[in-house]
């Protein structure tokens, strides 16, 4: 019986979280209240509350579930020993794209996280969980970047934090601009456009000079 609570508890949690989705889509985060939730999963408002504390908690337990592309990705970017530490990362950019066109559910949150809701009241626990996002790729990628100095493969000039800033920016851009008209552009083979060269740059030591 214990059993077969825990299993009914998980099936009303993740239908809770497959109508917010849907419903987050279709009209936004802030248009979409728990209420309106709720009725969507055919649950009370009081399920939603017995398993998250509010709607930005909801949020991220959808986000969590779907595993975005920049972080899904991170884990290999940890597992890899090349001693290539520049191909690595120009693997791994071009993996979160490719990750991000190939993943309809990863893109579904993706979309929602970028384009449909705003940073404010208790949705600020997003903004927290982004921010944190962004911290744990700079700190692994200005890793990879020093390991490419030490090993000569970009200038001694390079800054790591201004790279990996660099390197951040461009798979945010893409992605963001990908979302508005995904028939606008090949996001895998302008991403190839734009983080070769970039990568090509580093190695051949010639980043740009401040004017």
């Amino acid at each position: 019986m214990a059993r077969r609570t825990k299993e009914e508890a998980a099936a009303t949690r993740d239908s809770i979280l497959d109508a917010a989705e849907k419903l987050f889509v279709e009209q936004g985060v802030s248009r979409t209240t728990l209420q309106h939730i709720a009725s969507e999963a055919g649950v009370t408002r009081g399920a939603i509350y017995w398993h998250f504390d509010d709607k930005g908690a909801l949020f991220n337990a959808m986000m969590d579930r779907a595993t975005l592309p920049l972080e899904a990705e991170l884990q290999v970017l940890d597992e890899s020993e090349s001693s290539d530490p520049l191909s690595d990362l120009r693997d791994y950019m071009l993996a979160v794209l490719r990750r991000t066109v190939e993943d309809p559910g990863a893109r579904r949150v993706f979309e929602i996280a970028t384009l449909k809701v705003e940073f404010v009241d208790e949705m600020d626990a997003v903004r927290v969980r982004r921010r944190d996002s962004m911290s744990g790729w700079m700190a692994r990628a200005e890793r990879r970047i020093r390991l490419a100095c030490d090993k000569g493969q970009i200038g001694c000039r390079v800054e790591p934090r201004t790279v990996a800033l660099a390197m951040w920016t461009m798979i945010d851009g893409l992605i963001r601009n990908w979302m508005f008209d995904p028939k606008g552009f090949d996001l895998l083979e302008l991403g190839r456009c734009v983080i070769d060269p970039y990568m090509d740059g580093l190695r051949a030591g010639r980043p740009r000079e401040a004017s």
